[in-house]
């Protein structure tokens, strides 16, 4: 693989330590492996039916390229997408804007991390410096959440999403980018730069209901953290350290429905009351959560998350209510 090639191959994943992407397919709420949820592939036959377990073995070897960033899909792949399943491209300079504001938010100014431009920006390189009452620690520590985030650019920007190009590390506008780079200004060691890494990863989370760009998701924060490490240490980190970000990875960034915080098209009909005594035949209605739009009543497998806290998972969905 080439050093700053944008689309991540399965085989050179599975060339680093076959027990990454053994990970990274991995659904935490199911403990299965996450699914397609999409017929892009389904021409290909068993094995790539949208409720098909994405596995080593579709991804791998003669099937090595497969799966493709968007930047790599053909115009007509790219249309099929916006039309049937409603995927939103979003620019990487627009990602930079809306975060731009959450950090205007955190930082009671504006212009921190850089400088809107006309659809690009201008990197400000000077150290981050921190409002009073607020400490680096705190805004590596504030919790993060991409919906829908297909393959993440909010959450990391290894290329732009127009273009295709390479993004140098200085230049990445991405919330987890932006706490890393926090992180690389305020750590000497690197068993403490690793120590905040791992909790910068523990904060940032993304939901996705297709199985292809959630595994390119899980991949570009993956090697986000490989690349932020090699820029720092010069060296290539341990197989321990991939392993564990994968772990994290996999919890964080989940398989979900967003409407009904399940895992897509997971809900199954429900034995129906019998109105006749002869009547033999097992009757069946429809999920209730589906008939009656109730997001607690649902048949299927709600998505779950880890709180690091409590190194507890807990339903989405319950996250929610107790908001409510």
């Amino acid at each position: 693989m080439e050093e700053k090639e944008v689309d991540i191959k399965e085989n050179y994943i599975y060339q680093l330590d076959d027990k990454l992407l053994e990970i990274l397919l991995k659904d935490r709420s199911s403990n299965k492996n996450i699914i397609w949820a999409t017929d892009n592939y389904q021409t290909r036959g068993s094995g790539y039916y949208p409720f098909d377990n994405i596995t080593i073995k579709s991804i791998t070897g003669r099937n090595g390229l497969v799966i493709k960033p968007r930047v790599e899909k053909s115009k007509r792949e790219q249309n099929i997408r916006v039309k049937e399943k409603a995927e939103v491209f979003t620019p990487s300079w627009v990602c930079n804007a809306q975060n731009n504001l959450i950090d205007n938010a955190w930082f009671c100014k504006e212009n921190v991390f850089n400088i809107e431009k006309d659809k690009t920006w201008q990197v400000i390189n000077d150290k981050i410096l921190f409002p009073e009452g607020k400490t680096w620690q705190d805004y590596v520590l504030e919790n993060r959440l991409e919906i829908s985030c297909g393959e993440a650019p909010y959450l990391v920007s290894r290329y732009d999403t127009v273009t295709g190009k390479w993004l140098e590390i200085n230049e990445r506008i991405g919330l987890l980018d932006r706490k890393l780079r926090i992180v690389n200004e305020n750590t000497e060691h690197e068993q403490e730069w690793y120590e905040w890494a791992v909790k910068a990863f523990k904060s940032i989370y993304g939901f996705e209901w297709q199985g292809d760009s959630l595994l390119i998701a899980r991949e570009n924060l993956l090697f986000t953290f490989i690349d932020y490490y090699v820029e720092r240490f010069g060296v290539f980190p341990i197989k321990e350290y991939l392993e564990e970000i994968s772990k994290i990875i996999s919890w964080n960034i989940f398989q979900m429905d967003g409407l009904k915080f399940v895992i897509p098209d997971s809900c199954k009909p429900v034995p129906k009351m019998q109105i006749s005594l002869f009547d033999d035949e097992t009757q069946t209605e429809e999920c209730p959560g589906c008939l009656k739009n109730n997001p607690n009543k649902h048949t299927g497998i709600y998505s779950k998350v880890m709180n690091w806290e409590t190194n507890r998972s807990i339903k989405f969905i319950n996250l929610l209510n107790r908001r409510n």
